[in-house]
This record gives C-alpha cells, structure tokens and sequence, in this order.
C-alpha cells in the first residue's frame, strides 16, 4: 500500500479478483455450504488466472509480489461472498508452500512449486496433534531414518483439504525432545505424497465444502529428498510462515465481515416496519456503524503488518494483533448483521447466516485469542511468561 491507499498495481490486482469472484454468486456458495463439495470450479478460474503464484517467485511460474498484494487477493476473495469457503479453498496454495520456497533446495523448488502455481497438484499443511494443541514442542508424530529416507507414524487433526491433496506439507519429531537444547529442536518438516495416509472428515460447524480431517500416519515411507532444508530445523522453518498465515486470516476476516455488514446495510435500508426503514433506527444503525469502524482499524493494522513483512521488518507483533482485530471485528460485524436481518438472519436465504457459522474459524485458527494476548504481553509488555 502506498501510505493508507492501495497502489494501482494492487488496485488492479484487487479488480482482477474481484471480475473472477463475481462469477461465482451466492447461491453458489450457498450450494458448497448445503452439500460440502468442494469449489472446484472456484479453484480452477482462480488457478487459471494465474492467482495462485501470486505470492511465488517469478522463477517458477509465479508472480513474485508480497504479502501485502496476496492480502489484498485473499480479502477481496473473502469479501465477494465467498467468506472463508473461498478462501480456505486456496489459502494454503498462497504462503503454505513458503518453507520449500525460502529452505527448499533449487531441484525441490523448480520440480515442485510450478505444479502447485498450475493447481495441478494440491496440498494440505500437516502440524497440530490431538494430544498437543497449539503445544508444537510436544508433538507425538515420529519420523524414524532408515535407508533412503525415513518411516512416519503418528496422528495430526485439524488438516485442511486432505480429502483432495495429493501433497502434504509435514512436520514431524526426528529426535527425542529429551536429547534436544530446546524442546522446539529435533522437528523436521518434509513434503512429500499424501495417497498412503488415512483421512478422515471432521463433521464441523461451518465452512462445509472444505474438510478438516483427523489424518492416520502409519509406516508411511518418506523418501530423503522429500526432506525440506536441514534435519531437526522444522519448526524454525515453521515460524517464517506463522506471521503471513496470521495476516491473511485477519484480512479475510475483515472481508467476511464487509460482506456480512453490506447485506445488513442493504436490508435495513429496504426493510420497512412501523412505516421506516429499520435503518433509521438507531438500535439497528449504530452496531453496524460500529462495525465499520472496528473492520477499517483492524485492517489498518494488517495491511501494515504486510507491509513490514514486505520489507524484512519484524512485524510479529502487528500480524499477531491485526489477526486477533479482524477475527473480532469480522465476527461482531456479522453478529450484527444477523440481528439487523431480524428472523430472516436466521434464514439461509439471506447468507448472513453462513457468514456468522465461518466467522468463528479465524477466532480459533490458526492460534487462539488468548495465545496471541499471551505473546503481545510477553513479548511487546516485557510481563512475565505465563504458560
């Protein structure tokens, strides 16, 4: 962005977006939440157009830009109505492949990531375990080395798109925790073929056409070239790509939340009751104003955050607290939207509903609320550790 502004080539980025998201309308996405199929159609014009390289070198296929222009391309996905449906469907293929691009070898990068940028190969991010939640130290999957490679057992859950990857992006435990200087040593992340691993749907709340899955990892080969950078450095690779996943959650939040709150400014201008528009009232007009106020803050914050990541400056701070914002800001502005729909917010028909049900994931993923409260008072406050 240039000072509080998008620049033309981000505008023209946000229009180009914008012209593909328009063909596919709420009653599409209606359709994907009522019967979970995946948006394939989505994906295909979205990969056509050449948007899943955005973010990926120039060198293999993609368009080598920022974050900040990948922001603006997953919050006007979000904003179009699509919600996190639309934008779960493609977020991985954005910044999930970062480790191969910045510690994968140049062999790794020139085989793998042109088929990711072409959508022909899909994939699906492998690191939170049923016994470890958000304690990544203390995760139980095992990658054992044997000749050629290593064998994986273990269990991950919460992995997104499994049903449809061919590719999965895997961090597993090369040595014990106890043999390691720190109990984040000894992980080692590989990316490697996803066929020979059980999947299994999680039934969920929201964002029905794209699964979660509990994944089953049992003798699964994982050849040595398969291996991404060096042994027992995964979860430093892991961090490079925790504070971009952190700002694209915030934007699309934000963008739900624009969504959900120009339905709710459409309806109460129309809806007449008492002989007024129920937007004249104030008990109707002031949370969505309110809403808009917190959305632009929030993504102020956010697009910030993009920037000084775009620039080598540490931004953990900004992209922890801008994904915090917009998850409440996008949540609260779609509560309101459904409380100035009335009953017919409770209704599928208006969509606001759906949006309400998806507004929750960016509360609780990729890091809770209270974890992110935790680092800012740790890490900006200077307080004491916590956990």
């Amino acid at each position: 962005m240039a000072g509080f502004w998008l620049t033309e080539e981000q505008e023209a980025i946000r229009e180009g977006v914008a012209k593909v998201c328009a063909a596919f309308d709420d009653e599409y996405w209606r359709r994907t939440d009522e019967t979970g199929n995946f948006p394939e159609e989505f994906v295909a014009a979205i990969a056509e157009g050449g948007w899943l390289g955005v973010a990926m070198p120039e060198s293999v296929g993609g368009a080598g830009l920022g974050l900040t222009e990948a922001a603006v391309m997953m919050q006007t996905v979000a904003q179009s109505g699509a919600g996190f449906s639309g934008a779960s469907a493609i977020h991985l293929n954005i910044f999930g492949p970062m480790p191969l691009v910045k510690f994968g070898t140049d062999e790794q990068r020139e085989r793998l990531l042109p088929r990711l940028i072409s959508g022909e190969d899909k994939m699906c991010f492998a690191v939170t375990e049923p016994n470890s939640g958000l304690d990544t130290s203390s995760l139980e999957t095992r990658a054992e080395k044997v000749d050629g490679g290593y064998r994986l057992n273990g269990r991950k859950i919460w992995t997104t798109g499994a049903q449809r990857a061919n590719k999965i992006l895997i961090i597993a435990r090369t040595t014990p925790k106890d043999q390691c200087a720190k109990p984040t040593g000894g992980l080692s992340l590989f990316y490697t073929d996803r066929e020979k691993i059980e999947a299994k749907p999680i039934p969920k709340m929201g964002r029905k056409a794209v699964e979660c899955n509990m994944l089953f990892i049992e003798d699964l080969f994982v050849p040595q070239e398969d291996l991404v950078g060096e042994e027992g450095k995964g979860f430093q690779y892991l961090l490079h790509g925790l504070n971009p996943e952190r700002v694209l959650f915030a934007v699309e939040a934000i963008g739900l939340g624009r969504a959900a709150l120009a339905k709710a400014t459409t309806y109460a201008k129309e809806r007449v009751v008492f002989g007024r528009p129920i937007g004249q009232n104030q008990g109707v007009a002031h949370p969505l104003a309110k809403s808009w106020a917190e959305l632009e803050a929030a993504n102020l914050l956010a697009f910030k955050a993009a920037a000084l990541y775009d620039a080598g400056k540490d931004c953990g701070a900004e992209a922890n607290a801008a994904k915090y914002l917009g998850a409440e800001a996008g949540f609260t502005a779609c509560e309101a939207s459904v409380l100035a729909h009335g009953g017919m917010g409770y209704a599928k028909e208006y969509d606001v509903e759906r949006y309400f049900r998806e507004a929750m994931i960016a509360r609780i993923a990729p890091v809770s609320r209270e974890m992110i409260l935790n680092f800012i008072a740790e890490r900006v406050l200077g307080l004491p550790k916590s956990y």
